[in-house]
């Protein structure tokens, strides 16, 4: 990996986006949505088609792949068929548990700004036994406003008591980028969700091979608001 950009010196808080950076949640996803299609007389679509399509939020998904005259009952299905399905059907993101744990461990503060509910968010991450590393665990039912909208991002810096340029976004897709730019803070990427990996490149960002990257990106101990160097200060 290259050399860490002069931004990373200054970095306390980190907040992850959920659904294909630190979770996989495809195929509750994928049985949830196809429920909703054959609860309007569509066939199942395949993985590999919705999770393109994931990401943008739940009416989103639904208008997108039900239809935009169905997003109503749609949502209602989804809701209903993955509040049985999404503790079986996510996993944790290889080195997830491990990265946030170690993270958490330098001192940087943590928080979860995702598209997905917040209450399905905070009980997923409590099964997966990494809730207790986050301040915050942020979703659209609780800030009102949707990624790219910059609100979710605003909202976890004031959970964690970080400025813009002390805040890291990681996420997994080209909404991500959108998202940290419109919010002013720095992000990077880690490929395995809804984006490829060609699109991730092309938004010009930092693409990591993975989340143990962070790792080395990012200094040993997370710097204090007095103990920056003349220098960050100046980056």
């Amino acid at each position: 990996m290259s050399a860490p950009p002069r931004w990373a010196a200054r970095v306390r808080g980190i907040v992850f986006d959920l659904d294909g950076t630190l979770i996989d949640s495809y195929s509750a996803i994928t049985e949830s949505l196809n429920r909703a299609r054959d609860g309007h007389g569509l066939p199942a679509l395949p993985e590999e088609v919705v999770r393109v399509h994931v990401g943008h939020g739940l009416p989103a998904l639904i208008a997108d792949l039900v239809g935009p005259d169905h997003v109503e009952t749609g949502v209602r299905l989804f809701r209903e068929r993955y509040a049985e399905v999404y503790a079986s059907g996510t996993t944790a993101l290889p080195h997830a548990t491990a990265v946030v744990e170690a993270l958490a461990g330098r001192g940087y503060a943590l928080a979860v700004a995702s598209n997905k509910p917040a209450r399905f968010s905070e009980a997923i991450l409590s099964t997966l036994g990494m809730r207790a590393a986050f301040r915050a665990v942020l979703g659209p039912d609780v800030t009102g406003a949707t990624k790219p909208d910059p609100t979710m991002l605003r909202l976890c810096r004031e959970a964690l008591g970080t400025e813009q340029h002390e805040t890291l976004y990681v996420g997994d897709m080209v909404l991500d980028v959108e998202t940290a730019r419109r919010a002013g803070v720095p992000v990077v990427l880690v490929p395995g969700g809804s984006s490829s990996p060609q699109a991730l490149l092309q938004s010009g960002e930092r693409v990591l091979s993975g989340l143990p990257d962070l790792l080395s990106l990012l200094p040993s101990r997370a710097p204090t608001a007095t103990g920056l160097t003349r220098d960050a200060e100046r980056a």
